[in-house]
């Protein structure tokens, strides 16, 4: 149990350790299912760990955590690869599979309205469950089977999302549009994401400092499922309603936390989200450069 949960923290932060002394980024938003449109700038590496904890009325809660490695490979394409693990607690831990993420903005400058298109490619298995998108009638009771059985059910998806993001007078509003589909003949299943967020303050200070207002960013994001191309619509989905906060520490360190809640009786009571991150500015290069290469 502790030993999976140790060797995705170590992925994650072993790649860290020969870098802490690269420069480092901008700060990141406090959204842990939305998007945003911002991606990665061409030849930064982000390493992320996330954790969700929840609770089941009919089960045993889990955990579920995941690294996530994502790349900026030019200005208008951003890739990134998630590992997948999860503990039911009373049960088991398991293995759940891997991720892998596109996104691509057509457009090149800032607009009032800034699509990000999204592609990702799932090979996962019944044991996952990061809930990172709510779609089709995925609903509470789908996750109470056992890990020993949940894990012999074998899936490859492939997600689809519209991203539409707004910066306004410090404000920024995100909304995603979810299309899923299990590429073993079943129907397509939709989903929707929707955030806002906002640093305490858009004064930046003189001064380097950990604890200064605009080092903090806090807003909230809603997301649910959609039914499927046969019963489109809310009958016998789950939604979810959560506040989000993240810490940029001037070391280049992200905190992000974000207690969610069920919106009725198909949704988890209570998802607890919580996430450390830390972007390294220049890492292409840097590769580029102990290979021999020009940078």
């Amino acid at each position: 149990m502790i030993r999976l949960r140790l060797a995705l923290v170590a992925v994650a932060f072993a790649l860290l350790s020969p870098v802490f002394s690269l420069p480092l980024a901008a700060q990141e938003n406090p959204y842990f299912v939305t998007y945003d449109h911002n991606l990665e700038e061409p030849g930064n590496l982000e390493v992320e760990y996330f954790s969700t904890f929840g609770t089941q009325r009919t089960g045993n809660d889990f955990h579920s955590y995941w690294t996530e490695l994502e790349y900026g490979a030019t200005a208008w394409w951003t890739t990134e690869f998630y590992l997948n693990a999860q503990t039911t607690f009373h049960d088991s831990t398991a293995y759940s599979g891997f991720k892998w993420e596109n996104r691509f903005r057509p457009l090149k400058h800032e607009h009032w309205i800034n699509p990000v298109l999204y592609v990702e490619y799932e090979d996962i298995n019944g044991t996952d469950k990061t809930l990172k998108e709510v779609v089709g009638h995925d609903v509470e009771s789908d996750y109470l089977t056992s890990n020993a059985e949940a894990r012999q059910e074998h899936k490859r998806e492939v997600e689809l999302k519209l991203i539409l993001s707004s910066n306004t007078k410090g404000w920024n509003f995100s909304e995603n549009i979810i299309a899923e589909k299990n590429l073993s003949n079943e129907p397509w299943e939709f989903g929707y994401a929707l955030g806002a967020s906002r640093p305490l303050s858009l004064k930046a200070s003189a001064r380097r400092c950990t604890f200064c207002r605009q080092n903090f960013t806090v807003g909230a994001e809603m997301y649910g499922g959609l039914g499927d191309r046969y019963s489109f619509g809310l009958k016998d989905t789950a939604h979810y309603l959560a506040p989000v906060a993240a810490w940029n520490l001037p070391s280049g360190w992200t905190l992000r936390l974000s207690p969610g809640f069920g919106l009725n009786d198909n949704s988890h009571a209570f998802l607890l989200r919580w996430g450390v991150s830390r972007e390294i500015t220049g890492f292409g290069d840097m590769v580029r450069r102990m290979f021999g290469g020009r940078p």
